[in-house]
């Protein structure tokens, strides 16, 4: 037997829980990383056994295992079936694996581009059908108020944008009405949704958008590689597929090639922030000499080059509901998370990143905000575009599912100067 059979071990990978006509819900697995070509999807019968994938048991002691915890037979040839299966996939630890992801690593690094891995998923591949959509359906739909400063900072949301369309209206539309003409760096700050190893990650590669090449500038992540106290390409990878930054780029790619004539050419800097163990441990993460060195680079990076960087974070708030294993939520439970959301979104306003952390920090495990990483380093290199930086909520939302009630909330959240 192949040694990622027998003793099946479950890579970190999205979980999901969706509805199916014929098994009523499957778990979908789905690999952040890029790395396996499709997904799984398991029905609920062999949940059990999946979830014994830990690389603790032999096939047949999952198969005794799981045969006790649903009162039925469950045979080992079964396991060995769903276990060799998921191999083949890529979502099993073994050699299958590791020899996929040497060779998707290989292409992914040797690439000066990262490709645009959502077009024609997530938004339109075709260039005239997302300018239009970008256009009509997502700034158009943005409610422009009285010009009132310079936008220096943005949160934006990370959600598809389909069902986003007006929350992104209102974070770019504003961007689009109160952008300096100087402003040609665009540090990127988004989630990684796949498990990350160091603090962040820097990516030294272009984003190609249906809408164009939108291109990295180096030497500004040359200067975060330089004082990163740990290894900042580690977890380049995961960049290959990570939506958070690609999204916000697609939107900067719309909104840039509109400037002036003899506006600097605009670059970006991508950054996924991770900050897991922090999460995961409930550490506070300007304790981390690492942590701070870097994101205090960051700071410095931006206060080098007054008014011309603009921080972004991709970053959504909570995800509660079926789909992330809880009940429907009812109205009264929908008010109660805006309220935290927008008690989130207060320090976040205030420049408050202590603050923040701790609010975010106290009820992860259950509103899941995915957006704390990116939302923190944001906050944390805000001195760096000087005194007088002001916060301004200019959109909340709840997307909800049309199926089964899930809800992700989202916001746009502007920063100005005068």
């Amino acid at each position: 037997m192949p040694s990622a059979l027998e003793r099946p071990r479950l890579r970190p990978v999205e979980t999901i829980v969706v509805p199916d006509a014929r098994h009523g819900r499957l778990l979908v697995l789905r690999d952040t990383q890029g790395i396996a070509p499709g997904h799984a999807a398991i029905p609920p019968d062999l949940i059990p056994v999946v979830a014994l994938f830990t690389g603790e048991h032999t096939c047949d002691e999952i198969a005794r295992r799981a045969s006790l915890e649903v009162g039925s037979t469950i045979t080992s040839d079964l396991v060995v079936k769903v276990a060799r299966e998921l191999d083949e996939g890529l979502f099993l630890h073994g050699d299958t694996f590791q020899r996929a992801r040497l060779e998707v690593e290989r292409e992914f690094t040797s690439s000066p581009v990262r490709p645009a891995s959502h077009a024609g998923g997530a938004y339109h591949a075709d260039p005239t059908a997302l300018r239009r959509y970008l256009d009509e359906d997502c700034l158009g739909r943005a409610a422009r108020g009285e010009r009132r400063g310079r936008m220096v900072a943005l949160v934006a949301p990370h959600i598809d944008p389909w069902r986003g369309a007006v929350s992104y209206g209102h974070a770019y539309g504003t961007m689009a009405d109160r952008l300096a003409d100087d402003a040609d760096t665009f540090v990127l700050l988004g989630t990684s949704h796949a498990p990350m190893r160091a603090p962040f990650a820097l990516c030294r590669k272009s984003f190609a958008t249906p809408l164009g090449l939108v291109r990295v500038h180096e030497d500004a992540v040359d200067t975060l590689a330089r004082a990163a106290d740990f290894d900042p390409y580690r977890d380049e990878l995961n960049h290959k597929r990570e939506h958070s930054l690609e999204f916000q780029a697609v939107f900067l790619a719309h909104l840039l090639t509109s400037r002036p004539d003899g506006a600097p050419p605009p670059r970006i800097v991508p950054i996924l922030a991770g900050l897991g163990e922090h999460q995961a441990h409930g550490k506070d993460p300007a304790r981390d000499a690492a942590v701070e060195r870097f994101l205090g680079t960051l700071e410095e990076l931006v206060a080098s080059r007054p008014g011309r960087v603009v921080l972004v974070a991709g970053a959504d708030l909570a995800h509660v509901g079926p789909r992330f294993g809880d009940a429907a939520f009812t109205e009264p439970e929908r008010r109660d998370l805006e309220a935290k959301d927008r008690a989130s979104l207060d320090h976040a306003a205030t420049r408050d990143h202590a603050g923040f952390w701790r609010h975010v920090s106290a009820d992860l495990e259950t509103r899941r905000v995915c957006g704390l990483a990116p939302i923190y380093a944001l906050l944390r290199a805000l001195p760096g575009l000087g005194a007088g930086v002001r916060g301004e909520l200019l959109h909340y939302e709840q997307t909800v599912d049309a199926e089964d009630g899930s809800i992700v909330s989202h916001a746009g959240l502007g920063y100005f100067v005068e």
